[in-house]
């Protein structure tokens, strides 16, 4: 099939349940067809419709011209030593963006991008420092599950899930892409697709604040906030957007997410810098900040350094002092195993390719990097 022909027709990835009855209704068919139609596709991994044998045949004819189902191309594959892969897949136009999967004795997690490039540029990130260029369309988030869920059955020659996790922690911030977002979140969840569970369905966010709040009412998960620091004038350098969605604004968010939360906590992650937001001073801070306004996990995350941060890795040794803090202050506190860093894989690394439209080249270099934090209190 011809490119121009592909962009013609309908991609059906790009169509949760509610879209799917909606699209089958314009051909004349029945809803419960797009109920066989999204468990051929999500459920089989089908994307030749003559496969799909409970379909009548005059419908299968009708698909066959009007749409179909196109994975994104795949530019390379990279397995790392403990086991993870890493995908890099081409949207177009120069952009690509990276998925990865994760094995553990009893999960399967898969990282998914939401956006090539990122407009949040924190600091200790790769992706913000590339930039940004665009959105992904809801079939492009979807696609990154499908490719691996399927491809990864098939090579271990099993009918069974793969793939049981779902993190929105690659590239992108989830919640600029809002829109795209849900439906590819709703295709998750639905039972006649890939069946999982709420609670294993995480959005990472920088704090968007109202975008919180909206997805709250719309299609709440497990959600997580890429924290960083415990007062603003940190924060503020560490994660721009802070500068907009002050802490206090977005702990008021999270308190008003779990109102309907699968979970009764949220995941606040505290990328480690080597003597920026390392400190026992800001570990006590860190305390006074959530034991009594939200209750939370948090996930302490060893910093992936690349030359362009000029940031470093806080020690072992930091960690857990600082962790040891947390704890003993009774939050319960995780310190995130690196896994794929050997293929850049690991948090913060994914990069992909971006043509960035946002100059972000200039403006991180320009601006400070290291940030001396401060050691007053916030409450």
């Amino acid at each position: 099939m011809d490119a121009v022909k592909q962009l013609e027709q309908t991609n059906l990835l790009g169509l949760d349940l509610e879209g799917l009855a909606a699209y089958c209704e314009q051909l004349g068919e029945k809803r419960f067809r797009a109920t066989q139609l999204f468990r051929w596709i999500h459920q089989k991994g089908a994307s030749d419709f003559a496969q799909m044998s409970d379909l009548a045949k005059s419908l299968r004819d009708k698909l066959a011209t009007r749409a179909h189902v196109a994975a994104l191309p795949v530019i390379s594959e990279h397995v790392s030593a403990d086991g993870t892969i890493k995908w890099l897949f081409d949207v177009g136009n120069g952009d690509a963006v990276e998925a990865v999967y994760i094995p553990e004795s009893d999960r399967g997690t898969l990282c998914i991008s939401s956006q090539a490039g990122c407009a949040v540029g924190c600091r200790f990130c790769s992706t913000g420092h590339q930039g940004f260029s665009r959105n992904l369309a809801t079939w492009e988030i979807i696609a990154q599950l499908w490719y691996a869920e399927h491809s990864l059955r098939k090579r271990q020659n099993t009918d069974e899930r793969i793939i049981s996790n779902v993190v929105m922690m690659g590239m992108g911030e989830p919640l600029q892409n809002y829109t795209a977002l849900v439906p590819a979140l709703k295709m998750m969840l639905d039972d006649h697709g890939y069946g999982l569970s709420r609670r294993r369905v995480t959005v990472s966010t920088s704090g968007v604040v109202p975008m919180i709040d909206r997805l709250r009412e719309d299609c709440p998960v497990a959600l997580a906030v890429s924290l960083h620091a415990p007062v603003d004038p940190l924060r503020d350098q560490l994660v721009p957007l802070n500068k907009k969605y002050p802490i206090s604004e977005l702990l008021d968010a999270c308190n008003r997410y779990l109102e309907k939360a699968p979970r009764d906590f949220i995941t606040f992650e505290y990328c480690m810098l080597d003597e920026v937001n390392d400190t026992p001073e800001l570990a006590h801070t860190l305390v006074k900040l959530l034991k009594h306004h939200v209750s939370c996990k948090i996930n302490l995350i060893p910093f992936n350094p690349f030359p362009a941060s000029g940031l470093k890795r806080s020690s072992n040794e930091r960690v857990k002092a600082f962790a040891q803090i947390l704890v003993d202050a009774g939050i319960v506190t995780t310190v995130r195993k690196t896994r794929g860093d050997d293929i850049d894989a690991a948090c913060g690394q994914l990069a992909g390719e971006v043509q960035d439209r946002t100059r972000a080249h200039i403006r991180m270099v320009r601006a400070p990097v290291v940030v001396k934090a401060p050691t007053t209190s916030q409450t």
